[in-house]
């Protein structure tokens, strides 16, 4: 799209030196990090600066992680894993979704396991970030569909965690009326410099909140999905994201009815759980109109993979051990967990389904 070029354009102006990885792939690998870790200390780089989406701030993150504290991206795996900071780290952001370029989490596809590993870490925090609307204007419908459901679903999580707070909350509110406003506009017209800005805003304070509370089973799960088949991660949240709400929902009802609220659902003179569940037919409506497939099969169909039954159960455990699932406001059982996946696998109505 030449955005990079305009990136190395300032960097030879400016007289300064620079190496290109570009083989970042959408779910970015260990195999990633080594290839770029080797080409940062070949080129005796002292600083990194990521341009692009969450898949290539996360790419960033883990060479710079490495390169600083050393052994194998694989080392750091959970929770303020480091003891050094990264070398500086500018993340020039082309996308509005997983706010990579200001968070602490950094997710790596482990290709031996088929897993990818959430590593949380306020060491990988990038130094500067530059979100700028007109970089996202290039955005296709799809990719603004999908990271626009990865905000949604950030702020979400964030505001059912079980360590919100009222800082959290508000960032979390305003982005979801934000999203709830701008984002089918963006994916209608990405020409739309309004609806590209408010999702710009939109994703940053919904990244401001997760960063702070944490997420909970909708990543866990993607994260799975994410590493076995190489599905995309805001693809795979907005179809999880509604059935694993229905299953938080008694935890957490006067919340939902909050969030029915700031997405526009009339809850007047409904009962707290008839409120409640206007939320997740919202949700699930705007993933439908912005083209998310309703079911993992269909999602699968649409990039040549196939979802199979048969994989649930190892992804269900693995998904029990995933870091995001610590601030889920009600705590599941792998039995749980593996009946989301199944709802989720042929998109059952929600009406249908009861956790």
């Amino acid at each position: 799209m030449g955005i990079l070029n305009e990136v190395t354009k300032l960097l030879d102006e400016a007289g300064i030196e620079y190496a290109v990885y570009d083989k970042t792939v959408p779910n970015p690998t260990d195999t990633n990090v080594e290839e770029g870790l080797e080409i940062y200390q070949k080129e005796n780089c002292d600083a990194i600066i990521t341009v692009g989406g969450g898949s290539s701030h996360d790419c960033g993150k883990a060479i710079g992680l490495v390169a600083t504290n050393g052994g194998k991206i694989h080392d750091y795996e959970g929770i303020d894993k480091s003891t050094r900071p990264l070398p500086p780290l500018i993340a020039v952001n082309t996308t509005a979704g997983t706010a990579a370029e200001m968070t602490r989490f950094c997710i790596i596809t482990d290709t031996s396991r088929k897993v990818k590993m959430a590593i949380v870490d306020w060491r990988v925090t990038p130094h500067v970030a530059i979100d700028d609307p007109k970089l996202m204007l290039g955005m296709p419908p799809a990719l603004t569909a999908a990271t626009g459901m990865d905000a949604l679903t950030h702020a979400v999580e964030a505001y059912v965690s079980t360590i919100a707070t009222p800082i959290t909350d508000a960032c979390a509110e305003k982005a979801i009326s934000m999203i709830f406003k701008y984002l089918r506009r963006a994916v209608a017209n990405g020409d739309d410099v309004e609806a590209r800005e408010g999702m710009c805003y939109a994703q940053f304070l919904a990244g401001m909140a997760f960063n702070n509370a944490s997420l909970g089973y909708v990543h866990t799960m993607a994260h799975q999905l994410g590493g076995f088949y190489d599905l995309p991660h805001g693809e795979c949240n907005a179809i999880l994201l509604p059935y694993v709400e229905k299953f938080n929902l008694i935890a957490k009802i006067d919340r939902f009815v909050k969030m029915a609220e700031l997405m526009g659902e009339n809850v007047e003179g409904l009962s707290p759980r008839e409120a409640a569940e206007k939320c997740l037919v919202a949700i699930k409506q705007l993933s439908l109109d912005v083209g998310i497939p309703p079911s993992l099969i269909e999602l699968g169909k649409r990039y040549g993979k196939e979802v199979k039954e048969e994989d649930i159960d190892i992804m269900t455990a693995n998904a029990m051990k995933d870091a995001c699932g610590l601030t889920n406001p009600r705590k599941a059982t792998e039995k749980d967990v593996k009946a989301i996946y199944m709802a989720v696998l042929t998109g059952e109505p929600l009406e249908a389904v009861n956790f």
